[in-house]
């Protein structure tokens, strides 16, 4: 993905989650308890445990909310059981959508999924539709003027990491899942200002939009991220810099 695209998506994502607080708690909470579920209560056993308290912990969750999470996914405490489900389809221009959820309807879900792609101008697809364009991977971006990109890959050097880039003068730390968390933990260590940090989905090739279909795509983006069971949504769009400036004047 081209530089100005991504960090243009990386800003615009960053201002989503900082403008719904309340809604990315809500998101928190559900990744919490079904990473719980799934591979038990300790975070130092369970890397996707400890991944989702520190995404709470960096949001400022209080600890209790995190606590009582943890044990209705033990069966500590009672509480609802949610479904892991995948939506892929297409958005305006070709480009691909993938809706990671945390749903206990499915049957309420897809429907409100399908709604939204169909009235933005796009279409739901198969399992497994538009999955194969994205690469699985851990990324970490560092506030630029702390260090050199030399500097962080020799920090790095005995781990397991996949590329390291400078992109609007911050540096890009590309990981392998597996590995991710122990990048995160000695960069933290090292006092670094993190503009971002999570395990995602980067598109193998991206699609560029005009303005038009950018800003149905980014709508349709928009209406999916603001469904309580949709967790996380990836998409391949190309958006420039002039282009993304337009859409946000007029909204």
């Amino acid at each position: 993905m081209s530089g100005h695209s991504k960090w243009s998506t990386i800003k615009r994502k960053k201002a989503v989650v900082d403008a719904k607080r309340g809604a990315i708690f809500t998101k928190i909470i559900r990744e919490i308890t079904v990473a719980a579920r799934l591979g038990g209560g300790d975070p130092f056993a369970n890397p996707r445990l400890r991944i989702a308290i520190n995404k709470a912990k960096e949001n400022n969750m209080p600890n209790e909310n995190i606590d009582r999470a943890v044990k209705k996914g033990t069966g500590e405490l009672e509480g609802v059981t949610y479904e892991e489900v995948r939506y892929e389809g297409y958005g305006a221009g070709g480009v691909a959508i993938i809706a990671d959820c945390l749903t206990d309807n499915r049957n309420r879900t897809t429907p409100e999924i399908r709604k939204i792609f169909s009235r933005n101008g796009g279409n739901l697809g198969e399992t497994g539709s538009v999955a194969y364009l994205f690469d699985y991977k851990g990324m970490i971006i560092i506030e630029g003027g702390q260090a050199t990109e030399d500097e962080i890959l020799e920090l790095l050097l005995e781990h397991d990491i996949e590329d390291v880039k400078t992109e609007d003068g911050n540096i890009i730390v590309t990981t392998s899942p597996s590995s991710y968390s122990a990048v995160l933990d000695l960069l933290k260590s090292k006092n670094y200002k993190l503009v971002l940090n999570e395990i995602t989905y980067i598109p193998k090739t991206t699609v560029t939009l005009d303005e038009h279909k950018a800003a149905q795509c980014l709508r349709l983006i928009q209406q999916l991220e603001d469904l309580d069971d949709v967790q996380n949504v990836y998409s391949n769009y190309d958006i420039a810099d002039d282009v993304m400036a337009k859409i946000s004047e007029e909204e």
